[in-house]
């Protein structure tokens, strides 16, 4: 197996990406193909005397400034020489399984939508992310890559969520929920309204419509929204959950009863340590962009050595249980299946 890490992603790059090459060489045992600047890692690499990393150079990145037009200029240009565009080629042309980069997150969805094009029968890729819930995780898709979307895009990314849910997760038959402002049918805005009848026509376990407390409830292994509703509802998570743990920090500084401060300290290191195990980048890594034609995961930013490990880890994942051919397979039989269903 052959993981492409972009060498110049995350914010300190590219030391956390040579760190993580090194380590991933060394819990994996596959190719690291490093891609970024040879002149400037070349001699990092020799310094820690590294081994089973492949350097593949690239002059050029696109940055957090890169917008509009540069942004796709860079992405598209058949030449071009960005970290993404030749990382994601190594893929397209099967020299690599998966790319990761911790770099521009709509850089490297529009490197992969121009240079890899989406699976036959899907029209809009779904970032993904895994949240916590009760008893377990929730697949939700899309978390940002699509602010406006269709009902059929919603039904796609269903689709998706489930195959992942199936190939990852482990989960036999995933219950998928549309997120609403309410469990009846008839509830929700209109595209909310319009997709609920194609997912029930579907041959998805679809539950029907979840609000935030059923999500978090656990009573959903995937759910679907269009990625505004989706991104919002990423960051609030995040949000809230640091603040819980802040709050109880501020409420034990002001207690002076001993039994209250004992186990509010076990409290909070408690949740603080769920909070890292499950909301974490550190642990998370990186999220998949389901619907593209290859297997691409981008990371946060901020990512560490760690961090960018573990998303190496949930590429390597991906390529064993052969995620791409499930997903593949699985748009076709709907594709086909819409296609023999009465007008």
């Amino acid at each position: 197996m052959q993981i492409v890490l972009d060498a110049m992603g995350s914010d300190d790059c590219p030391g956390p990406e040579l760190e993580a090459a090194v380590e991933a060489v060394r819990q994996f045992g596959d190719e690291i193909i490093l891609v970024g600047p040879v002149e400037q890692l070349k001699p990092r690499l020799e310094a820690q005397k590294a081994s089973g990393i492949r350097l593949v150079d690239a002059t050029e990145v696109i940055t957090m400034e890169d917008k509009g037009m540069s942004l796709a200029l860079k992405a598209k240009r058949p030449k071009s020489k960005t970290t993404m565009a030749i990382g994601i080629d190594l893929v397209k042309n099967g020299e690599a399984d998966a790319f990761v980069t911790a770099g521009n997150t709509g850089g490297a969805m529009a490197t992969a939508y121009f240079r890899m094009g989406t699976l036959p029968g899907v029209e809009r890729a779904g970032l993904t992310a895994t949240f916590p819930v009760k008893n377990g995780f929730c697949v939700v898709l899309d978390i940002g890559a699509n602010p406006d979307c269709k009902p059929e895009h919603l039904v796609q990314f269903a689709i998706m969520g489930s195959v992942y849910a199936q190939k990852i997760r482990g989960i036999p038959s995933p219950r998928v929920g549309l997120l609403s402002n309410g469990e009846e049918g008839g509830k929700g805005n209109e595209l909310v309204k319009a997709t609920y009848p194609l997912l029930e026509a579907s041959q998805l376990n679809f539950i029907g419509n979840v609000e935030g407390k059923e999500l978090f409830g656990g009573q959903a292994d995937v759910v679907v929204c269009d990625g505004f509703t989706g991104n919002i509802l990423l960051k609030s998570t995040e949000a809230v959950a640091r603040l819980v743990a802040e709050m109880i920090g501020e409420e034990l500084k002001r207690s002076k009863n001993p039994g209250v401060l004992l186990g509010g300290l076990l409290i909070k290191k408690t949740l603080k340590q769920a909070i890292k195990q499950k909301l974490d980048p550190d642990e998370i890594g990186a999220a998949p962009l389901l619907g593209i034609n290859g297997l691409v995961y981008i990371g946060h930013g901020r990512s560490n050595a760690r961090a960018l490990v573990s998303a190496i880890r949930t590429a390597r994942q991906g390529v064993q249980a052969r995620l791409l051919d499930s997903i593949r397979l699985a748009i076709e039989e709907q594709v086909n299946r819409q296609a023999i269903l009465p007008s």
